[in-house]
């Protein structure tokens, strides 16, 4: 089977690509955030892309939608949409928007309003304990849209019910749109921040696949704290001409951009 690592620069090279059909920004944050994606849909989440909404699936919220080409390049993979589909991407009339919407197959809920998938997540896991679920719920979030407080009245949340079975991760690549994310707001300390609000907290490299393993092995349904990992990782990261170069927020790839990534990259 491909290994997780073999996996992420399949999904950066399809994003890769995707940014360059559509015309569609936000590449470097999709990129920043593959590992982190490649590793729950290789090796964690429990779904069935021939059932979607099947009660007992894990839920995974992308909150930092407008990494949606991450997202999509994972479905594909796992099979609830097809190889065709991503070239679609952006067009009008397709299901794959620039920021996911639950419309597609394998989207739990529409998101890119940054700052409401954690609340989102708290709602969904406690929904299944109230059900008598055991289901899991990942959410998947930017260190930018921490500047917003509904994801702090969702950490006081999580923490206050004591829901085991959600897990957060930051995708704190230290950028958001108009400068570093440490000057914009105070972020700093980060981990320490969750872990005062009640949470189970695991700071790491986010693009060490070993490390987002064992960050989540402890992730089950029942009563306890949430766990968030606070993901250290780069901007446009596996593509070094992108990397930490915040002007990939926006910047689309050319043709010649696109055979030098997916070169990088090692991919076909």
């Amino acid at each position: 089977m491909i290994s997780t690592q073999e996996l992420a620069a399949r999904f950066r090279a399809t994003a890769v690509e995707m940014s360059h059909r559509a015309g569609a920004a936000h590449l470097a944050s999709s990129l920043s955030v593959i590992d982190i994606v490649a590793v729950l849909y290789h090796s964690v989440l429990r779904l069935d892309p021939a059932n979607p909404k099947w009660p007992e699936r894990d839920r995974f919220i992308l909150s930092k939608g407008h990494a949606a080409s991450a997202q999509y390049a994972a479905l594909a993979w796992k099979g609830f949409i097809s190889e065709a589909d991503l070239l679609t991407y952006g067009k009008a009339g397709s299901l794959l928007e620039e920021h996911p919407t639950p419309k597609l197959p394998g989207v739990e809920t529409a998101t890119g309003s940054l700052g409401h998938g954690l609340s989102c997540g708290a709602g969904m896991a406690l929904a299944g304990r109230i059900h008598g679920k055991d289901y899991r719920t990942f959410v998947a979030m930017s260190d930018g849209e921490c500047n917003e407080g509904s994801v702090w009245e969702a950490a006081l949340f999580a923490a206050a019910n004591q829901l085991q079975g959600l897990c957060a991760f930051v995708d704190f690549n230290k950028w958001q749109a108009t400068g570093r994310s440490r000057e914009v707001l105070g972020l700093d300390p980060l981990a320490e921040k969750f872990r005062t609000f009640g949470w189970k907290v695991h700071e790491i490299d986010g693009h060490d696949h070993a490390a987002l393993l064992h960050a989540v092995q402890d992730v089950r349904a029942g009563v306890g704290a949430p766990t968030m990992v606070v993901c250290h990782t780069v901007k446009g990261k596996g593509v070094s001409f992108m990397e930490d170069d915040n002007n990939w927020h926006y910047r689309i790839p050319t043709e010649e951009e696109v055979a030098k990534a997916k070169a990088e990259l090692g991919v076909a």
